[in-house]
């Protein structure tokens, strides 16, 4: 019982970064969609708290922050929900059965980010679809890969020194 209300208060942590990060970076929206902050909550539920509670708060984050302060836009805001939704829900999945302790948070998160960005591909294409405007290859390349480098490049520095982090001092809720 005491695990669950520890995941519990650990993704309700994550879900309060990802409303509040994005304001560090928001004064110049160029550098917050760039760096994308929000995905990083998504991530470290998904560590933290596993599978379920990941997929939770990652779903959760970008309407609640659309509700609460009108941004992202609610076209941004709803394919965010399912790429943060596969954000949490693989780093969770992978973390909890891959072996080895750098390696797994690696692999975790690697597999999380291009699953993650493959979905908001699809949800970009069916957004556009019932939008009837058009969204290219050439556009998800754009928007999942070269406009995103730098927010990759941090995520991939500082999640698994968090993670790594949070190992070393037994901070992360293991199953008994």
């Amino acid at each position: 019982m005491k695990l669950r209300y520890r995941r519990l208060v650990l993704a309700a942590m994550c879900l309060a970064l990802a409303l509040v990060l994005p304001f560090l970076t928001g004064q110049i929206p160029e550098i917050g969609s760039a760096l994308s902050p929000m995905h990083i909550p998504a991530f470290l539920c998904g560590f933290l708290c596993g599978p379920v509670w990941g997929t939770i708060v990652g779903a959760t984050a970008p309407l609640l922050r659309h509700m609460l302060f009108g941004m992202p836009p609610l076209m941004a805001a709803i394919p965010m929900t399912f790429e943060l939704a596969v954000y949490g829900l693989v780093t969770g999945l992978l973390f909890k059965f891959l072996r080895g302790k750098f390696l797994r948070v690696y692999i975790s998160l690697i597999a999380a980010m291009i699953a993650g960005r493959i979905v908001w591909g699809i949800v970009m294409m069916l957004i556009s679809i019932v939008q009837v405007s058009e969204f290219t290859f050439g556009a998800f390349i754009a928007g999942a890969v070269t406009g995103s480098v730098p927010g990759i490049i941090c995520h991939i520095v500082l999640i698994p020194l968090i993670v790594l982090a949070l190992e070393r001092a037994n901070l992360i809720p293991e199953e008994k």
